[in-house]
């Protein structure tokens, strides 16, 4: 496979996979219910309608993530905040979504980040709880 061209997505997406852990699945259903981690839904909220999420799980948009992580931010999540380990998780096994958000939040300044491995779907697929949220 040849070398992603710098800045670009797939260079974007293969160093937020060097630097942040991939949790397998069992591992995460087992971590799942446990107040000291926190699984957030990073996917577009129409996904969420269609496909219901993680029972108990928090949605953060990809594209406020920034903002709510931030403990500064006017738009800051006390869920960020909480020192819980936070597992990102988007719809599919690549986990690109989750991936870059994981970094992200690593970068910002939280310590304990993974991304969901085969994310919501392998999830949904594993017959893990799911919730359903309509508007």
């Amino acid at each position: 496979m040849p070398a992603a061209r710098p800045g670009s997505l797939q260079a974007l997406v293969e160093a937020a996979g060097n630097a942040v852990a991939s949790l397998p699945l069992g591992r995460a259903l087992a971590l799942h219910g446990r107040a000291d981690v926190l699984f957030v839904d990073v996917r577009d909220v129409r996904e969420l309608w269609r496909d219901g999420t993680i029972a108990g799980a928090f949605h953060c948009p990809r594209d406020m993530l920034e903002f709510w992580l931030d403990p500064e931010s006017p738009y800051a999540r006390p869920q960020f905040q909480a020192g819980k380990r936070v597992v990102f998780f988007c719809a599919s096994g690549e986990g690109w979504r989750a991936g870059l958000a994981a970094d992200v939040a690593r970068r910002m300044g939280l310590s304990d980040v993974a991304r969901l491995s085969g994310g919501f779907k392998a999830w949904a697929a594993a017959g893990g709880p799911i919730e359903h949220r309509h508007p």
